[in-house]
């Protein structure tokens, strides 16, 4: 993973609004906390759209729209959000728009990854589009926060 000062190089200051873009994603996502509501765009880092719109694209065609539906693959928990970490003095990653939350609910920060929801099989496809498009899953590596996925 890296450190803030590897990420203030590569991606700039955090909060910086003029690094971030919006962009279309290929299929609506649905807001968490609302499921009545849902986005079709999303801001990110400029850096990180391409990376982005691959892995939505790649969830699309691997699970198709009411599989990712069924899985809860399409419930955004947040991408861009300027803040400090949970219970840290650091920069959150989403203070750059480089990491994004899915099925928070289910994915919750304290859980412990062998018990969130994303460390089951069917995800696995998942998993490995995010991976191969450059972005870790911090349950994978840390053992907890199954929902963040943070580009490296």
């Amino acid at each position: 993973m890296l450190s803030t000062t590897q990420i203030e190089k590569r991606f700039g200051e955090a909060g910086d609004w003029s690094n971030f873009v919006k962009i279309e994603l290929p299929y609506p996502m649905r807001i968490a906390w609302d499921l009545k509501k849902s986005i079709s765009i999303m801001w990110c880092h400029k850096d990180a759209a391409k990376p982005f719109l691959s892995v939505f694209n790649s969830l699309l065609e691997k699970y198709g729209y009411c599989r990712l539906q069924e899985l809860g693959i399409d419930l955004y928990g947040g991408c861009v959000n300027v803040r400090k970490m949970r219970g840290g003095s650091d920069w959150s990653r989403h203070s750059w728009g480089i990491a994004l939350d899915l099925d928070p609910s289910r994915n919750t920060l304290r859980t412990k990854y062998k018990n969130a929801q994303f460390s089951k099989p069917e995800y696995d496809v998942m998993m490995d589009i995010f991976y191969e498009n450059g972005f870790i899953n911090l349950g994978r590596e840390k053992g907890y926060d199954a929902m963040h996925f943070e580009l490296m």
